[in-house]
């Protein structure tokens, strides 16, 4: 379950809906009723947040976001998306992760799910993490 007040439009996340879960995008917020729009691949869905889940940070879901991924040579691992960068410490590992962009450089901040990238993302570069590649 997500907290309401974490959750942002256009964040990304997991849907529980007749015993399927759907993935999709933050589209509308019902204040009043706590309830939360997805764009699925199939439609819109409402949600309680009960039905909410948090998507897994990690290497698969950075590809999806179009991050680009770059081994460094100490075994840490960088990810980049136009002047965004992540740093995590070992492949696979997003127990402790550096953000920073430009001259906001934030150590090991609490990200532990996708959305929550999401929300520094935009915090950082006011402009919402997509899945869209940056040219």
């Amino acid at each position: 379950m997500i907290k309401f007040n974490e959750i942002k439009l256009g964040d990304f996340l997991l849907g529980d809906y007749g015993d399927k879960k759907w993935e999709g995008e933050v589209v509308r917020l019902n204040n009043d009723e706590k309830q939360v729009c997805l764009a699925t691949e199939v439609q819109e869905l409402w949600f309680e947040t009960n039905d909410l889940y948090p998507l897994t940070l990690d290497d698969a879901a950075m590809k999806k976001l179009s991050f680009v991924r770059e081994d460094m040579p100490d075994g840490s691992v960088k990810y980049k998306k136009g002047a965004f960068r992540m740093l995590i410490q070992k492949p696979d590992d997003f127990s402790h992760i550096d953000i920073w962009y430009r001259d906001d450089k934030r150590i090991n901040p609490s990200i532990q799910y996708v959305h929550h990238l999401q929300n520094h993302y935009l915090q950082m570069t006011k402009v919402h993490l997509t899945r869209e590649p940056i040219a």
